[in-house]
């Protein structure tokens, strides 16, 4: 296909019209990020001065001949590289599940219940139900928490992450600290998890470098400012992926492997219900990025908005529908509360996807 596409516009690439099966569709379908996942078609959007100038779906088998369509296509559908963490491995060909380990006493999910719990019972608990890896935070990032103290962070996740290490349970810190990274990684988690994207605080990006570790970025715009963390978005799903893209070089040029390092778009962090639903109905350009992508919709206050205002802890079945949406989208890491539950859902999704898969 032939497209006048000009050269200083910003071209982006989303996979839509999704398939169950590839079976006898050679030519016609792609998989996605060497997963489950197969689509056979492109939303291609042009962006000049901040405003879409062109939105068009083209099959596959139609991309236009310009490179940077055909670069990154490349990224969206490379398999995305094993970690290899230990003496385990995590893989990104299929849905995984991060469990929450939260140790606040002002968790807005779990009231701080495994608050001083240096046994982690529940982080042992939800590796045996099925969750991949473990997210240990403790610090609340919500909108108007208060900001704890790098002394009892530490004091609060060490012993709660050497207990899990010792256990075999791959384990990510949920910090925005580098103190809290360095004490982490020393005590067995295996991945920084960073709603600041290593912005927050000035070292942080020097002990992910020096560790080499595997990192989650995370776009989270401004929450100290509320819900919508005083965002005025014209197009939250391409700002989004902006501001990601740009992150992630940076950080690649810093020194770590692109290879190790994850996004996530933030949902609920520093954006209204409206800035969410795009970027979750939009997920799927997110692959463009050229790394795994995670998900952290569990629970969050765009389920009660869109259910009669259900309070945290009765947002199971919206945190559910969530996580598949994910899955479909061909998200690699779903972060939830929630994990027998989702682990059975994407099991079921699982079992569909390996049936179309068989053939008639």
């Amino acid at each position: 296909m032939t497209l006048d596409l000009p050269r200083n516009a910003r071209l982006y690439l989303r996979p839509v019209q999704f398939a169950d099966s590839p079976i006898e569709r050679d030519g016609e379908v792609a998989r996605l990020a060497g997963g489950l996942v197969w689509f056979s078609a492109w939303e291609l959007i042009a962006v000049e001065n901040g405003r879409r100038i062109l939105q068009r779906t083209i099959p596959i088998a139609d991309l236009p001949d310009d490179e940077r369509l055909h670069a990154i296509a490349a990224r969206i559908t490379a398999p995305r590289v094993p970690l290899t963490l230990g003496e385990r491995v995590l893989r990104f060909d299929q849905p995984q599940v991060m469990g929450i380990l939260n140790l606040t006493p002002d968790s807005f999910s779990d009231g701080g219940k495994h608050s001083d719990d240096p046994e982690a019972a529940a982080g042992v608990g939800m590796a045996a139900e099925g969750a991949t890896l473990i997210d240990v935070g403790g610090e609340s990032t919500r909108p108007g928490a208060k900001e704890v103290w790098e002394g009892d962070e530490i004091k609060r996740v060490v012993p709660v992450i050497e207990r899990l290490a010792r256990s075999g349970t791959l384990v990510s810190a949920d910090t925005r600290k580098a103190g809290v990274m360095e004490a982490a990684l020393a005590a067995g988690a295996h991945i920084v998890n960073d709603v600041s994207a290593l912005l927050w605080d000035d070292r942080a990006l020097d002990v992910v470098v020096r560790a080499q570790c595997p990192v989650v970025l995370m776009h989270a715009g401004d929450p100290k400012q509320g819900a919508d963390g005083g965002a005025g978005y014209g197009d939250p799903l391409i700002e989004v992926y902006d501001w990601l893209e740009t992150r992630i070089d940076a950080v690649v040029a810093a020194g770590v492997d692109r290879a190790r390092i994850m996004a996530d778009p933030g949902i609920g962090f520093g954006k209204t219900l409206s800035h969410n639903l795009a970027l979750l109905n939009g997920l799927a350009l997110f692959h463009g990025l050229g790394v795994p992508l995670l998900l952290g919709a569990s629970r969050k206050r765009i389920i009660g908005a869109l259910s009669n205002e259900a309070p945290a802890d009765q947002r199971l079945g919206g945190s559910l529908a969530l996580a598949l949406k994910g899955a479909e989208l061909g998200v690699q890491l779903l972060r939830v509360h929630d994990v027998p539950e989702t682990v059975q859902a994407l099991r079921v999704w699982r079992g569909m996807r390996d049936a179309a898969l068989v053939g008639r």
